[in-house]
């Protein structure tokens, strides 16, 4: 099932006249209004569809893992059998080429369904939990069920696997999943109307893509929970209608992440790993590095091999390299440029807004209240603050809001460990940039003003999952239930505390419990009138094994 702006307001034109003027042919056209759809009967074919695909959902028809694994190998054929489809509308939409198509986009989400597939059932199997004496006869377990309709919003900057990984985790999970694509990358989401009703279940999923109208009128719908990556401004709106329904959002934002450079690591390599993850792409990453703090007289010799670097990486003329992508649009072009007004640029600075091409650009001398550090650049701007130690850097990034992402490069451990102890952001990488994203066994998320909850891996099906507590008790041994019963009293109290409050070690545990089947023995026997000497010895010497326990 999808919905396209463009297939539901596409108006259909209608010739009256045709002259020519000055040379010029002018052709008088008007829209055929039986023809069109009116905006509010667009919005009216969204919320129907949303509709619709709760209503598949309500079968239960993705409750089984059978179905969850054949959704997630018609997601996988999908990606493999569209690669070039793939390569071709990232092409368009921000200039990769096909080896960084893959690498950065397909394999990635490749590897993701391969570990859903590989993990799932045990994903899904019941987790039991720890028991308390007084549930010690009890079945106790956490069961994972589907949220329900969950609403993925994906981002322009990796528009194919910002959607994908969500989506492979929603779909091991159960649930039904609306995907919104970016409006600013649209033939990936072009992309993603033409092939998920191909692949994947029509009723069940759903492609609107569209700009702001369409993402509105979505966001009045109640979901079961809402993914969004994007900016901070657009995730406020997001949490703000979601509220509306008590929906709970996974907000994937970004932020300023900081790198810091010690002066006792090795300079290359550490320059050449933060070159590769800031110009990746751009610098259109989320977790790019933002800016660099190190010491004043680092500066220069960063500046320098940061140089050398990108002619490796790019060639004399990054302008010309395949590996180097270009600026979504204009808008964002005009909007990096604007943060180079008034710096010293040390390196590159070049731009062509025809092509919407940005040359890598370093900035020395950066003062932290200067334009470019106000905001998350998500360009090929690299600007260089100094500190004077690590203990500055500490303090000049904890005075700003937590970013997505920080970086320390540095040979002490000890330097590592107090950076990452005395700072917060979502994610920390330690002497490179961008890894730890690229481990699904990690949690991906950010805190703050980067956003909140997290996803991949396993963390993905948890995300799109209820996590269901289950206690599962026999209409049996009622005589143990007295000390909840009323009539209340002090004995019952004291009775609770060692029940409830003591804690035992595991060999004390099998102590307690071999006292209260003694206990429960004597109970049942005393019920049935037929107390005898062996029986009340054996409940006597229960009593007393769990009140020398009491007492250690």
């Amino acid at each position: 099932m999808l919905i396209s702006h463009t297939s539901l307001l596409r108006p259909n034109p209608i010739l009256l006249c045709k002259f020519s003027l000055w040379g010029v042919v002018v052709e008088v056209t008007i829209l055929a209004k039986s023809a069109t759809l009116s905006l509010q009967e667009a919005m009216d074919k969204i919320k129907g569809a949303v509709e619709r695909v709760r209503a598949a959902f309500n079968t239960g028809k993705t409750r089984p893992l059978e179905f969850r694994i054949q959704q997630l190998k018609a997601l996988k054929r999908m990606v493999e059998e569209k690669e070039k489809e793939i390569a071709a509308a990232l092409k368009a939409d921000l200039g990769k080429n096909e080896h960084n198509t893959y690498t950065y986009e397909i394999m990635s989400s490749l590897g993701e369904i391969n570990l859903a597939l590989d993990q799932l059932p045990q994903w899904a199997a019941p987790q039991h939990v720890d028991k308390t004496l007084m549930t010690l006869t009890d079945e106790t377990y956490i069961h994972y069920e589907p949220l329900g309709v969950v609403l993925i919003m994906g981002a322009w900057n990796y528009p194919f696997a910002l959607v994908v990984q969500p989506l492979i985790g929603a779909i091991a999970a159960g649930n039904a999943v609306v995907i919104k694509p970016s409006d600013l990358s649209e033939h990936t989401g072009k992309l993603f109307e033409e092939l998920v009703p191909q692949y994947l279940d029509k009723d069940l999923f759903l492609v609107v893509n569209g700009g702001i109208p369409e993402s509105t009128e979505l966001l009045k719908q109640r979901f079961d929970h809402i993914l969004y990556t994007g900016g901070c401004a657009v995730g406020k709106i997001v949490l703000e209608a979601a509220a509306k329904h008590l929906t709970p959002v996974t907000l994937e934002l970004g932020g300023k992440s900081p790198c810091y450079i010690d002066k006792d690591c090795d300079l290359d390599v550490a320059c050449r790993r933060i070159t590769w993850g800031k110009y990746m792409n751009c610098g259109q990453t989320c977790i790019a590095p933002d800016y660099i703090l190190c010491d004043q007289s680092l500066q220069d010799r960063i500046v320098e091999i940061m140089k050398r670097t990108l002619k490796e990486f790019y060639g004399e003329d990054v302008k010309k390299s395949p590996d180097y992508e270009r600026i979504v649009n204009k808008r964002h072009f005009n909007r990096i440029m604007g943060l180079l007004e008034g710096q010293k640029i040390a390196h590159g600075g070049d731009a062509d807004e025809a092509t919407r091409f940005i040359a890598p650009t370093i900035l020395t001398d950066v003062s932290p209240e200067s334009k470019v550090m106000q905001e998350e650049i998500f360009g090929p701007i690299l600007p260089i603050v100094s500190v004077k130690s690590v203990d500055e850097a500490i303090q000049f990034i904890n005075q700003r809001e937590k970013p997505l992402a920080l970086y320390v490069f540095a040979n002490k451990k000890e330097t590592i460990k107090r950076m990452i102890a005395q700072t917060s952001s979502g994610g920390v990488t330690a002497n490179d940039v961008l890894m730890h994203f690229t481990l699904p066994g990690l949690p991906f998320g950010g805190v703050g003003n980067s956003g909140m909850g997290a996803y991949h891996g396993r963390h993905s099906f948890e995300t799109f999952s209820h996590r269901r507590s289950c206690l599962v008790r026999a209409l049996k041994m009622e005589a143990v239930n007295k000390l909840r019963y009323p009539p209340s009293s002090q004995k019952k109290v004291d009775w609770g505390k060692f029940f409830i409050l003591k804690r035992f070690s595991k060999p004390k545990v099998g102590l307690v419990a071999l006292a209260l089947v003694g206990i429960l023995v004597a109970v049942v026997v005393k019920n049935r009138k037929a107390v005898s000497r062996a029986q009340t010895l054996f409940a006597a010497l229960a009593a007393q094994i769990i009140w020398k326990l009491s007492k250690s």
